[in-house]
């Protein structure tokens, strides 16, 4: 997937140790409903996902963060609004049922991408030596609900190596379109309604190709960076740090910065494909909004 020789991801249903613990914790931390690629992609350089994890891991819990996200998202909706809709919805013949199943799909990544977004250009910060985190003062910042949403779906998808000689062909036009090492957990879940992702795609491939839409992207990427120097906490993530992990700080450092590269389309991406479900004022507000975390009950004494 990487190139021989080079790390792998490493599937949920793989990990062991300490990566299955970080596992479980992005699901709790994050509120998200699986492990998405970037997480598996860190985990296939040993000993960096803890570190990294447990470096960025205080702030993804606080008001702020959610906050950060929430902006990249609005952004996103506001960018993507005069590039769509796709009107592929009614190309394609999906039921109810799955039609239901599809938004609530997309629902899922319109929530958790640009939380990744933020989090990565953090990361992206902290590895190249700059500051990142540390901007509050006085109280401690507000602390939000862990878990999973009860009303998101599971992170299903198909094989990135799909038997489907249709799909096969679709993975490949995106990922030389779009420039991917990797198929992204996206695009794999809508996969599993073949025909709208099949017209969903050839609406947007042409759009990607846009001069906005590559200064959309732009303004995203800077925006999270903003954001993520702003963070409440400080990053206590050094490229010595993962040296003394026992990973390539530099390799990490190109890694991620592909991510935080190819993040700001796919948000776009996503929130284009969610304007055949949603409005853009519906999708301007977070699907799944965090509730503030109840306060620890003391032990009677």
């Amino acid at each position: 997937m990487f190139g021989i020789g080079r790390p792998q991801p490493v599937d949920e249903y793989e990990a062991r140790g300490e990566v299955e613990r970080v596992y479980h914790e992005i699901r709790q931390s994050l509120r998200v409903r699986g492990v998405n690629l970037l997480f598996r992609t860190w985990a296939g350089y040993e000993g960096f996902l803890p570190v990294a994890w447990d470096a960025l891991r205080p702030n993804l819990e606080t008001r702020a963060f959610e906050d950060a996200a929430d902006a990249v998202r609005t952004a996103a909706v506001r960018a993507a609004t005069p590039l769509g809709p796709l009107g592929a919805r009614g190309a394609c013949g999906l039921g109810e049922s799955q039609g239901w199943q599809l938004s609530r799909s997309l629902a899922l990544y319109h929530y958790v991408n640009p939380k990744l977004l933020v989090l990565v250009s953090a990361a992206r910060l902290a590895l190249a030596g700059e500051r990142v985190g540390g901007a509050a003062a006085g109280d401690p910042p507000e602390r939000i609900e862990r878990g999973e949403p009860a009303a998101m779906l599971p992170m299903e998808m198909v094989d990135e190596e799909p038997d489907d000689e249709r799909l096969q062909e679709l993975f490949a036009d995106l990922k030389a379109t779009l420039d991917l090492p990797s198929v992204n957990s996206d695009y794999r879940t809508l996969a599993l309604w073949p025909d709208y992702l099949a017209a969903a795609w050839e609406r947007l491939k042409p759009i990607v190709a846009r001069p906005e839409y590559a200064a959309a992207a732009d303004e995203l990427r800077a925006t999270s960076r903003r954001l993520a120097a702003d963070l409440p906490l400080p990053v206590p993530l050094s490229a010595e740090g993962v040296r003394e992990a026992g990973a390539d700080p530099d390799a990490l450092l190109e890694k991620t910065e592909t991510f935080e590269r190819l993040l700001p389309g796919l948000i776009l991406n996503v929130a284009l494909f969610s304007q055949d479900w949603r409005s853009p004022e519906e999708l301007r507000v977070s699907p799944y909004p965090a509730a503030p975390r109840p306060p620890q009950s003391r032990s009677p004494r």
